[in-house]
């Protein structure tokens, strides 16, 4: 995974995390797993560049 990927996934992971709070502060259960859901595929995609960065090596 190149850089680009690299800051696309914090990014996503950063937006689920203001998702989730928002969801939070307004009671919007809603926006709230939206953030979690954001944040979950943020995950995914994280652990799916270690493997490819563990093959690398």
């Amino acid at each position: 995974m190149g850089l680009g990927d690299k800051i696309s996934n914090a990014a996503q992971d950063v937006s689920g995390k203001v998702k989730e709070a928002a969801g939070k502060g307004s009671d919007d259960q809603s926006l709230e797993a939206e953030g979690r859901a954001d944040q979950a595929g943020a995950d995914v995609k994280k652990a799916g560049e270690n493997v490819k960065d563990a093959f690398k090596h």
